[in-house]
């Protein structure tokens, strides 16, 4: 079976500067994959030009055999670092709205995390924390069917105590034969989820490797190990 995610020589500059350097690179199904490096080494504009809202500008990426566009938005189900729902809007508001327009939506699926995490439906998203907006977003894109979560810091404006609850949420609701790409710098909150790590720096990937074959071949977690190469 074809990866869900390849990139052949993937280039993105803005004015001089390269933003992605000829990545090649390829995203198996059925994984949950760390997307990890630090600020400015490209994971926003890749995670961006997957989703169809950044064109590259050289190479090619293809989303289950398809380029980015109306096609694969319906395959992607994208978690932004910052919400773009409306402030104004209930919670049952935003569960009929992603039912309206995914088919893939599991509206029973958004209700049971709803009321796992104690979450009334009738509140307004401005009357909610910051950390309980980022929950009810997570819980929209995890109530759905799709062959690839694009999931962008999804625990960075969340308290401690609801982070296990979250990977847990993330682990067990989505499609087995789907992927899990997560960008995130709390590296050791979940690498324990990880099947497998991409490191990027100054857009280029620098390793993809089996998160358990880290810590088997340098024998140390993937967080040490992460530290360790970009200290360099």
């Amino acid at each position: 079976m074809a990866p869900i995610v390849q990139c052949m020589g993937l280039t993105k500059t803005y004015g001089g500067k390269i933003a992605l350097n000829q990545i090649y690179l390829n995203l198996e199904r059925g994984r949950i994959i760390g997307l990890l490096g630090p600020n400015g080494s490209g994971k926003t504009t890749l995670i961006k030009i997957m989703n169809g809202l950044l064109n590259p500008t050289a190479g090619d990426i293809f989303i289950d055999g398809l380029r980015p566009g109306i096609d694969t938005k319906y395959r992607i189900s994208y978690l932004p670092e910052r919400t773009y729902l409306q402030p104004g809007m209930k919670v049952m508001e935003m569960v009929q709205y992603f039912q309206d327009f995914y088919p893939d939506f599991r509206v029973d699926r958004a209700y049971d995390m709803l009321a796992r995490l104690q979450i009334q439906p009738y509140e307004r998203l401005k009357n909610l924390s910051k950390g309980t907006k980022e929950k009810v977003q997570l819980i929209l894109v995890m109530s759905r069917e799709a062959d690839l979560y694009i999931l962008d810091e999804p625990i960075a404006g969340v308290d401690p105590a609801s982070r296990d609850y979250i990977l847990h949420t993330i682990v067990q609701n989505y499609n087995r034969n789907a992927t899990i790409l997560l960008s995130t710098h709390l590296i050791s909150d979940v690498e324990n989820i990880l099947d497998e790590v991409v490191f990027i720096r100054y857009g280029n990937i620098i390793l993809q490797a089996g998160a358990e074959q880290i810590r088997k071949n340098e024998g140390k977690s993937v967080d040490r190990f992460f530290r360790e190469v970009f200290a360099c």
